[in-house]
């Protein structure tokens, strides 16, 4: 069966996927059947026996593409497939530490703190040092020590060789204080992961060995995406066998950000010099003027693998050219080719993608389209596990398998509300660092710290931590979670019927209990345990969405789209300063690296490529002109069809003469252009950005304006209560400033 599956592949990837042993590298362009080869090889080594399953690991980079690799496997040798360490670098190696826990000074039931979790103890941190955290911002301050981190610099190498000022000096001391507090509350940050797997197999010889020699077979997929941590964890484990194949492709490495070192990919035949080199060139996705385009941007980077990317596919359309005078008229052009394209093309919503380099970017495109009554999506939003309701379940979840977790302490102590106050709280958090405790000891032990009603209420809470310790031990991970969660009284605070937004709330959390059941009950699960449960969601990513079958527009980032493809894509926002940024600039390998992104935007494409800019974009609060992004300069001229022009256009306009003084130029409100008809005598005058006050939800920013006069809709912001949708005339809202 595996014969035929490689009889179906071309010679290069034929010679990929049968590769058996020592180091190779296969340089997989964009659409080249990468997820083919790599299944069909790792198949390969199985059918012929040169591994059992338990010999090879294969590291993705979502464990989404893990899961689909794994069920392709199986379809093709059956169940063994099961058995096959896959996913990505922090979950197979999460489940490593919790096996080896003990000889880090974790016990196996360890947290694992998500950068929600890392920012909160962070500034905790911050607040106690007596910081301004105006000055000494947590999110920079944790972004540090996570860069810091993925170059496996400790803390007190960072003392010692990274203070250059006064912001790092801080940086260094929260660093020191961050670290022993995740000790003590028996918790790793997502970085720790990968860090406790280098100190573990550095400072213990005995352990590397055995993993050395329990994986003959070593595989790594967008290697190009790979940190320093990564690397040297790859190094290490190979060492022994050298049967390291790493994919990818360098044109593709996008994730400088995230500590990504495109070194890695580039350096590989140096660190391997008998190393095998596999090119899979042939684009069976786009259109021969979609490869050649890209290809002529991608070719003025200087630190790139040499490759011929090309398409046998026909030529195809043209690549569009859309230029807006400003971004609302780009936004509309780009709607008006969506419904053209659909009608000529006989397309669907879902064909569609549009693509840009900021998230700021999707305010125009999503009004034009709504305008349009074109069913769109953003993706990028608020993840389900992130939803305040679901960290709050999870939170009682870990602390009934580690009730030394700090974070999950701190969030639900006083959730649904006990009577545990904010004095009551800084009273324990201060026993606990001046007598070098852990907060759960401190909790353990209130009658010495409180009294009275204080000490009885956390006395209580203690109790209700302890009933949940004896269900996750004693009984399944549902059946577990739906007594803690009843019993903690989130269910009773949420169920609310008058209340529609407590109400979606109580809905997400039932949704949450139907998700460990599901998990329960899922035979390919090995282990069911609600601390393998907690693991799976600890390390669940947007990437790892099921794909939905709606029949919608595709808005994203141009990072959200890597690893996708669209029958239609337009790259929006193609103006210097912008795409590419301006911080990139005046730096060669940050301006390569946005290249790269312009490559992979073009490359989503498999039918139709449009690439758009505004002439003017309001920034800041000022209409300002904008140059072409010099990536439209770098697409050969024979591959770029004719301008789009809009109906608009086609009518007599009058000249548009540059503005004297640009700031004196405001954006048109959404209320200044609407229909003058009376909207009702409760119905005020309303703009886009006017603070306005409810009886009900206090002071908000009015974001959005949506529906006819009669029925005018407000989406405002309230700090704190998030983004709500108001209709006008019954709203009473009144108007602040």
């Amino acid at each position: 069966m595996i014969d035929e599956y490689l009889e179906g592949l071309n010679a290069a990837q034929r010679a990929a996927a049968t590769h058996t042993d020592g180091p190779a590298i296969i340089i997989a362009g964009a659409g080249s059947g990468k997820t083919r080869v790599l299944t069909l090889r790792l198949a390969y080594l199985l059918s012929r026996r040169l591994a059992s399953p338990f010999q090879l690991m294969a590291l993705t980079f979502t464990n989404k593409a893990a899961k689909e690799m794994r069920r392709r496997i199986e379809t093709l040798i059956g169940s063994d497939a099961r058995s096959l360490p896959m996913g990505t670098f922090h979950s197979v190696f999460s489940r490593v530490l919790r096996i080896e826990a003990d000889a880090l000074g974790y016990t196996s039931s360890f947290s694992i703190y998500d950068e929600e979790d890392s920012e909160s103890q962070i500034r905790t941190i911050v607040k106690e040092l007596n910081l301004d955290d105006k000055r000494f911002k947590p999110r920079v301050i944790k972004n540090n020590i996570s860069k810091a981190k993925n170059f496996l610099v400790s803390p007190s190498e960072f003392s010692a060789r990274h203070i250059i000022d006064e912001f790092t000096e801080t940086t260094a001391k929260v660093y020191h204080i961050y670290q022993n507090r995740l000790q003590r509350s028996n918790a790793m940050d997502f970085d720790d992961l990968l860090v406790n797997m280098v100190v573990l197999f550095n400072s213990r010889p005995d352990l590397l060995h055995k993993y050395q020699h329990k994986y003959r077979y070593l595989m790594i997929d967008e290697y190009q995406d790979t940190n320093h941590a990564q690397y040297v964890i790859a190094k290490k484990l190979a060492a022994v066998h050298e049967n390291i194949v790493v994919v990818g492709d360098d044109s593709q490495s996008i994730y400088s950000f995230r500590g990504a070192t495109i070194e890695n990919i580039l350096n590989f035949s140096k660190d391997y010099p008998d190393a095998k080199t596999y090119k899979l060139e042939q684009n069976y996705r786009s259109t021969s003027t979609i490869v050649e385009a890209a290809n002529s941007v991608i070719e003025n980077n200087v630190k790139r693998l040499p490759k011929n990317i090309f398409s046998l596919k026909e030529e195809g359309d043209l690549i569009g050219l859309i230029v807006g005078e400003t971004e609302v008229q780009e936004a509309e052009k780009v709607v008006d080719s969506i419904r053209e394209q659909k009608l000529r093309r006989n397309l669907n919503n879902k064909d569609f993608a549009i693509l840009y380099r900021t998230n700021a970017q999707s305010r125009t495109l999503e009004d034009a389209l709504r305008r349009a009554s074109i069913p769109y999506k953003v993706f990028g939003g608020m993840s389900f596990y992130r939803r305040k309701e679901i960290k709050d379940a999870v939170a009682y979840l870990r602390l009934a398998l580690n009730p030394y977790d700090e974070e999950s302490i701190k969030r639900v102590i006083n959730y649904p509300a006990r009577g545990i106050g904010n004095t009551t709280m800084e009273r324990l958090l201060q026993a606990a660092y001046e007598n070098n405790l852990r907060l759960w000891d401190v909790i353990l032990r209130s009658d010495r710290y409180l009294s009275g009603r204080s000490w009885s209420a956390v006395n209580a809470f203690a109790a209700l931590i302890t009933s949940f310790q004896n269900a996750a031990l004693n009984t399944s991970a549902y059946l577990a979670a739906e007594y803690i969660i009843k019993a903690s009284g989130m269910l009773e605070d949420l169920h609310q019927p008058k209340d529609f937004e407590m109400m979606d709330r109580y809905e997400n959390v039932m949704e949450f209990l139907d998700g460990v059941k599901e998990f329960t009950e899922n035979p390919d699960n090995e282990v069911r345990s609600l601390s393998a449960f907690l693991n799976e969601i600890a390390l669940y990513t947007d990437a790892d969405k099921d794909e939905e079958s709606d029949d919608y527009v595709s808005l994203m980032t141009i990072h959200a789209s890597k690893g996708l493809e669209f029958h239609s894509v337009f790259v929006v926002g193609m103006e210097e300063g912008l795409f590419p940024l301006s911080m990139s600039l005046d730096n060669r390998e940050s301006l390569e690296e946005e290249r790269r992104l312009c490559y992979v935007a073009m490359t989503r494409a498999k039918e139709k490529l449009t690439l758009s800019q505004a002439k003017r974009r309001m920034r800041y609060g000022n209409l300002e002109f904008t140059e072409p992004s010099r990536f439209l300069d770098e697409v050969n001229p024979k591959y770029i069809g004719t301008k789009t022009r809009s109906a608009a256009e086609k009518k007599p306009t009058i000249p548009v003469e540059p503005p004297r003084n640009l700031k004196a130029l405001k954006p048109i409100s959404a209320a200044a252009t609407a229909p003058s008809e009376n909207l009702g005598a409760n119905t005020p005058d309303i703009a886009v950005g006017h603070t306005v006050e409810h009886d009900r939800f206090g002071r908000g920013i009015v974001v959005r304006l949506d529906g006819p006069p009669e029925d005018r809709r407000a989406v405002v912001d309230f700090p704190g209560r998030g983004e709500k949708t108001l209709l006008l005339r019954y709203a009473k809202l009144v108007v602040v400033q």
